[in-house]
C-alpha cells in the first residue's frame, strides 16, 4: 500500500482539467506568478525566470505537500525484477554500472511505498546526480571503501542496512543480493534533517508544438535494453526491459507519463567493483542533447546544468522551457553517441 504525502494522484481526466485551467489562467500547471510593475511607464521590467508553482510538486506537477526527499538505490539485473515500490516514485533516474547493465535511482517525496527495491550499492554518479536537491537521505545497501569518503562528505543523509537496521528487511522470497528491500517512512525518520523537494529545474504544462509521433522508443546500453512504448488508454509510456513488460510487485505495469532520453557522456571513473571491474561514470554536469517522450510524441531537446548544485532545465532547440507531462518522469542517462 502506497502512503500519500497531500493529496492522491490524480487521474487523467483531473491532471488534463489542470492544465486547461492554466491555459485560462486560472490555475498555474507551470510559470511564474505576477511580475512587479515597472517603475516607469517607459522602462521594460526584466522577466523572471519562471518557477515551479506553489501546491504542486517540483518533481510531478502534481498537487503534493512539502515534503522530504528520500533517493534509493535499486537494483535492475533479471534476478531482481520485478521491483516493488517504483510505481509510487516521482521520479527514476537510469544509469550505466559494471557490465554495461543498469541500475536505478528511485526518488520519492509526494507519495510513500511500504516497501521498495530490491535495494544495492550506491556509486560516485549518484553524489553528483543528487546534488540538484537539498540534502536527500540515499538509502543504498553499501559501497565500496574508498567511495565512502565521498559519501560521507556530500550533502546527503546516508541510510543502509548497518547504519539503519530497522529501515530494511531481507525477503526470504528471493537469493541474496537480491534480496533487500527498505522501508522508506523508517529510512526518513532516521534522518529528520533530510530537505524538501524543491525546483530542479523541471517545467510542467500543455505540450510544446511539434514533435514527431512515435509508438515507442528504445536505449540500449552494452548489456541492457529499454523500451518505451506509448499506451494512449494509460495516457503513459509502457516501460519494458531486455524485451519483457517492466511491471512492480504492488502497482503493476510501470507507466510514467514522461521520458527523458538525456545523452550524456560515461567514461570510467577511479573506482572498481570487488571484481575488479572498473565503474562507469555519467556526466550530469555540463550540457548536451535530449529527447523528451510525452503524450505520444517526441521532442528534440537540449539539457543543461551548469554546476553539480544546479537544477537541470530542459529546453527546446530554440531555447524555449520544454513543459513535461504532470506525473511520473524518468530520466535515461543514455550513452553519447
Amino acid at each position: 500500500m502506497t502512503g500519500e504525502r497531500g493529496a492522491r494522484r490524480p487521474g487523467r481526466v483531473l491532471t488534463a482539467l489542470l492544465c486547461a485551467l492554466t491555459a485560462a489562467g486560472l490555475y498555474g500547471c507551470s510559470g511564474s506568478g505576477p511580475s512587479e510593475p515597472s517603475p516607469t511607464p517607459t522602462t521594460t521590467p526584466a522577466t523572471p525566470p519562471p518557477t515551479a508553482p506553489t501546491g504542486l510538486s517540483p518533481l510531478t506537477g502534481l498537487p503534493a505537500r512539502p515534503a522530504p526527499v528520500l533517493a534509493v538505490k535499486i537494483d535492475n539485473v533479471p534476478a531482481a525484477r520485478p521491483h516493488t515500490g517504483l510505481g509510487a516514485a516521482d521520479l527514476v533516474y537510469v544509469e550505466q554500472v559494471e557490465g554495461g547493465v543498469t541500475r536505478l535511482l528511485a526518488v520519492y517525496s509526494s507519495r510513500l511505498p511500504d516497501l521498495t527495491g530490491p535495494v544495492r550499492s550506491a556509486r560516485e554518479s549518484d553524489i553528483a546526480l543528487l546534488g540538484d536537491f537539498d540534502r536527500p537521505v540515499l538509502a543504498y545497501s553499501g559501497a565500496q571503501s574508498a567511495l565512502n569518503p565521498l559519501l560521507r562528505a556530500a550533502p546527503l543523509d546516508l541510510v543502509t542496512e548497518s547504519t539503519t537496521p530497522g529501515a530494511f528487511r531481507r525477503s526470504a522470497d528471493r537469493p541474496a543480493p537480491h534480496n533487500l528491500y527498505l522501508r522508506p517512512g523508517r529510512a526518513l525518520a532516521a534522518a529528520p534533517g533530510a530537505g524538501e523537494a524543491r525546483d530542479i529545474g523541471f517545467r510542467f504544462g500543455p505540450a510544446p508544438p511539434g514533435g514527431t509521433p512515435v509508438t515507442h522508443t528504445s536505449v540500449r546500453y552494452p548489456a541492457a535494453r529499454y523500451t518505451f512504448t506509448w499506451s494512449a488508454a494509460d495516457g503513459a509510456w509502457r516501460v519494458a526491459m531486455d524485451g519483457r513488460e517492466a511491471r512492480a510487485t504492488d502497482t503493476g505495469p510501470l507507466t510514467p507519463e514522461t521520458v527523458v532520453v538525456q545523452y550524456v557522456t560515461i567514461r570510467p571513473s577511479r573506482f572498481h567493483d570487488r571484481f575488479g571491474a572498473v565503474s562507469p561514470y555519467s556526466e550530469t554536469v555540463g550540457d548536451g542533447r535530449a529527447l523528451v517522450l510525452r503524450d505520444g510524441r517526441a521532442h528534440e531537446a537540449r539539457w543543461s546544468r551548469p554546476s553539480a548544485a544546479s537544477g537541470t532545465t530542459f529546453t527546446t532547440p530554440a531555447g524555449a522551457p520544454l513543459p513535461f507531462a504532470a506525473g511520473q518522469v524518468w530520466i535515461v542517462l543514455a550513452p553519447k553517441a
